[in-house]
């Protein structure tokens, strides 16, 4: 789907960028449950759903070769 780099990135600049995308994973997870909270959704349900759907964020996030 992407076109592949001309050039490889720095071990330090990946690192940095997988580190940004971590702290975006973490928005979507607050956000998340800020929503589900506000519709009045029940703790442990809140909890579950932000795990699973930051774990899987996550688990994309790290398997990707192109970042």
């Amino acid at each position: 789907m992407l076109p592949a780099r001309g050039r490889r990135r720095l071990g330090a600049e990946r690192v940095l960028v997988r580190v940004v995308a971590t702290c975006g994973i973490v928005g979507i997870g607050v956000a998340l449950g800020a929503i589900l909270v506000s519709s009045k959704v029940q703790g442990w349900i809140t909890g579950l759903v932000v795990a699973i759907i930051s774990v899987v964020l996550s688990a994309v996030l790290w398997s990707s070769r192109q970042l």
